[in-house]
């Protein structure tokens, strides 16, 4: 066989039979057949270094980011999965690999976080998981999971998690995080901040060397002199040289879609943080960001993260915080 794959790919070459079933349809295909990938979001191009000869499917598709076909007489092709895809894979293997029944868990928000509740919602419904109880932390993902038939509590009568997850916008080196791009991180961080195990999961486009010029940093604030926040946030010496720009329009990602500034779930506004140059000191940042009068939550998370579980073109690997380390100082 032509193929080599990551040995810590959770679904190798010793695997492919076993978990064919498994596959996304455009990479279940018979030997010599062309798949069909209008729609899929999925690039083709030639997987180089490969003998001729076909292959009817590899169960690696949708872990390891790539999957090789046949095409008949031009040969294997290189199939690379769609953002989608690997948001998909990392949301299901997390739940798969840190949720268990009797647990309290915490869902998060966002487009990566929307397919760990899903497979919430899945293995409840199939009785693999029974007795679990989640956190919701927006009103999108509450709608989501009453939708999947998830039961719902909240901190009032919950207020210990076994585990929460949850995407992120940005990560660094040391597992802190920027979160808060879909406008939902006041609600995240009072949930995941109550959980054991914080569970953060990524794709690698998400991995940056430091946090603030590749994500801007939202930080919702109360809508009562906002301007006047604003500049005393600009003002604060670790985060010199940020611009604070209000958000507009829908308060679910931070493009500008609209006239009127964004509104959260709790009825406060967001300003989005734009820096040149990656923040020194993320945790002294925080700390003056929580002291700024005006300011409800900032989407910096410090410390936070238990493990980050990311997918890539190599397939899925886990980053653990380091034994007795906090952040950087």
């Amino acid at each position: 066989n032509p193929i080599a794959t990551e040995p810590n790919s959770p679904l190798g070459l010793g695997a492919m039979h076993r978990f064919g079933a498994r596959l996304p349809r455009w990479a279940r295909c018979a030997q010599g057949a062309t798949p069909q990938l209008a729609g899929q979001g999925v690039s083709k191009r030639p997987f180089a270094g490969s003998a001729s000869g076909g292959v009817s499917c590899l169960a690696m598709a949708g872990l390891t980011g790539l999957a090789v076909v046949s095409t008949g007489a031009s040969g294997p092709v290189c199939l690379a999965v769609s953002q989608d895809e690997l948001k998909k894979q990392v949301g299901y293997k997390s739940v798969d690999d840190y949720v268990r029944s009797g647990m309290v868990v915490g869902l998060g928000t966002g487009s990566t976080a929307y397919f760990a509740v899903e497979r919430v919602g899945q293995k409840l419904k199939s009785g693999e998981l029974k007795d679990v109880v989640a956190v919701p932390t927006s009103k999108r993902t509450e709608e989501q999971a009453r939708a999947l038939g998830i039961p719902l509590v909240t901190l009032d009568t919950h207020p210990v998690l076994d585990v929460a997850i949850d995407g992120a916008d940005s990560v660094d080196p040391y597992l802190n995080l920027v979160k808060g791009g879909g406008g939902a991180h006041f609600r995240e961080k009072i949930v995941e901040a109550q959980a054991k195990t914080f569970v953060v999961i990524v794709d690698d486009t998400k991995l940056h060397d430091g946090l603030g010029p590749k994500f801007p940093i939202p930080v919702e604030i109360v809508p009562f002199c906002h301007e006047h926040t604003a500049r005393v946030i600009e003002a604060l010496p670790a985060l010199k040289g940020c611009k604070a720009v209000l958000r507009m329009g829908s308060a679910d990602n931070n493009k500008c879609d609209g006239d009127k500034p964004a509104v959260t779930d709790n009825g406060n506004y967001i300003l989005d943080l734009h820096f040149e140059k990656a923040l020194k000191n993320p945790s002294q940042a925080a700390e003056q960001l929580k002291r700024t009068i005006g300011v409800v939550e900032h989407g910096l998370f410090v410390g936070m993260a238990s493990v980050v579980v990311i997918a890539g073109k190599d397939g899925i690997s886990v980053k653990n915080k380091p034994r007795g380390w906090f952040s950087r100082l």
